[in-house]
């Protein structure tokens, strides 16, 4: 999808007696057009800390238009090190946009998968992923080469490959998609560039990811 702006990666690490979290995507993740404590991962942060789970400022490896080889090509640059009390991993909105085959989404989401297990150092329940949302509701979406439906129907398609390789892998799946097209009626779902989700709608998915990654990090 095309960026309106480009934000850095962000990068902390965890002070000690907190829980570390990674965050692995593209525009979706960093919040684009969003302030960054509009992001998903900064809201569900904050939704954490109300529970008394002190977690660090998350690190982001993300950036607007990124695909999946993408990606994965920045985590390697990034040559992290260190392990994380627990990872979301969500991507491919972007193969969709571009078109890229979904057989190749597949072999690269899975290895992305594998890589998210590895900084939880190996703790499958310790990983979240995300379903892509529609993007072909928002207003930007009105006048491209492709409907609507086309949009739908190809989101649904990489969202089937990402669901069946996830559970299959006995990670955590959380299906944001169907709220997704909610911002189709409720443009208070969609950022000021009319393409992205806002604050609002990525509050309702760290709303859906709290009590999971609570539960994980409980046990």
């Amino acid at each position: 999808m095309p960026a309106t702006e480009t934000k850095p990666l962000v990068t902390a690490p965890a002070p000690s007696g907190t829980f570390s979290y990674l965050a692995l995507g593209d525009s979706y993740t960093i919040g684009e057009s969003v302030m960054q404590q509009e992001s998903f991962p900064f809201q569900l942060q904050d939704l954490l800390k109300q529970k008394n789970v002190n977690v660090a400022t998350p690190q982001i490896i993300a950036t607007t238009g990124w695909t999946t080889d993408e990606l994965q090509n920045a985590i390697k640059q990034a040559n992290l090190t260190t392990k994380f009390d627990f990872v979301t991993l969500l991507i491919g909105v972007n193969n969709q946009y571009r078109g890229y085959p979904l057989d190749t989404y597949k072999k690269e989401f899975s290895a992305l998968l594998q890589t998210a297990i590895n900084f939880a150092n190996g703790r499958k329940d310790h990983v979240f992923v995300v379903s892509i949302p529609d993007w072909g509701v928002t207003p930007s979406a009105k006048g491209f080469y492709k409907s609507q439906q086309v949009i739908a129907a190809e989101i649904d398609s990489f969202n089937a490959a990402n669901r069946e390789i996830t559970v299959a892998a006995g990670v955590s799946y959380t299906d944001i998609t169907p709220a997704s097209r909610n911002a189709a009626t409720d443009l208070g779902l969609v950022a000021k560039d009319g393409l992205h989700p806002s604050g609002k709608m990525y509050a309702s998915w760290a709303s859906a990811l709290s009590p999971k990654v609570l539960n994980s990090l409980n046990q």
